[in-house]
């Protein structure tokens, strides 16, 4: 029912969707699973050193042999060198997420490289346009991790019809509903984030992925909005603690030393008492562990249905 989209063409797609680039969730074994069932794996580079990078980059490629890419966090320390290592391994596809992604698309696209920025607002989208950008994500601030203040419902029309590249939706899917309603707004396709957590591919400590099994619409909140680098994670001790620090005025020195190193406790230690659990609020919507090509399938086998709902409804 779906026809092939722009997205789907430019990568050699199965199915129009991104898995997001999670930092220490989005390694080789999820990126290339999700690359299997049909859709863009995606390695995140986060703070990597480069070897890790790189040996994370080999092991992708000798477990799929469909395109894969890599998320590259441009206000990491490691960004320049992950551009190289990208380069070097000659990726396919690059996302990029917090800052303008002007030398990675001056350094990787005359490689053939394929560059798809994260961008929260209309005004990043027309920039990452005009700078080179093949298609954007628009992710709405319902997404787990560092978000905008847009939602998905109002950014994703905007960037489609302020763009002529395609657009993804992202922030807030998790089921065919939120395909379904992706499509609607403008996008040629979804990004996954929260729901890829708990995959069985995916190397979140159990723990962590119980967090989110157990989730309900409001248990997420939003914390950092006083550093400018907003974050939304499950609400635990962490955040409370974080929140209690802002509202006191504590230094922004004070509040990046309390997060420091609580991303890699929650994914990597199972600490979702004191760690970092990242997840959008799309967290209530998720209620099991499946293999990666399992939640492809029934995304857009649900989304399927329910476009044929209200083609009865309409009728």
């Amino acid at each position: 029912m779906f026809k092939k989209t722009r997205i789907q063409e430019l990568l050699g797609l199965e199915y129009p969707i991104f898995q997001g680039g999670m930092a220490w969730v989005a390694n080789a074994d999820l990126a290339a699973a999700v690359s299997n069932g049909g859709g863009l794996g995606v390695i995140a580079a986060g703070n990597m050193p480069p070897e890790l990078l790189d040996r994370e980059i080999k092991r992708a490629k000798s477990m799929t042999d469909r395109p894969f890419a890599v998320n590259i966090m441009l206000m990491s320390p490691t960004a320049e060198a992950a551009i190289e290592v990208v380069a070097e391994n000659r990726v396919p596809v690059v996302t990029t997420g917090a800052g303008s992604p002007g030398k990675v698309i001056e350094r990787l696209k005359p490689l053939g490289t394929i560059i798809i920025p994260v961008i929260a607002s209309v005004a990043h989208a027309k920039r990452v346009e005009k700078q080179g950008a093949d298609a954007v994500v628009a992710e709405g601030t319902e997404a787990g991790g560092h978000i905008g203040e847009l939602t998905t419902m109002v950014l994703v029309p905007q960037v489609a019809d302020a763009v002529s590249i395609p657009v993804v939706a992202a922030g807030g899917i998790a089921d065919g509903r939120g395909v379904v309603a992706a499509f609607a707004l403008g996008a040629e396709g979804v990004q996954v984030g929260t729901r890829f957590v708990c995959a069985v591919e995916s190397p979140a400590h159990e723990a962590y992925k119980r967090m989110i099994i157990e989730a309900t619409d409001r248990s997420t909140v939003v914390t950092g909005r006083t550093t400018g680098h907003p974050v939304r994670c499950i609400k635990n001790k962490l955040t409370r603690r974080f929140e209690e620090m802002e509202a006191a005025g504590v230094s922004l020195e004070e509040l990046e030393a309390l997060g420091a190193g609580k991303l890699r406790a929650a994914v990597t230690d199972g600490d979702v008492e004191w760690g970092s659990v990242m997840a959008g609020q799309s967290a209530g919507l998720v209620k099991k562990v499946q293999p990666a090509a399992e939640i492809i399938k029934e995304l857009f086998s649900d989304a399927e249905r329910i476009l044929r709902g209200l083609e009865n409804r309409l009728e």
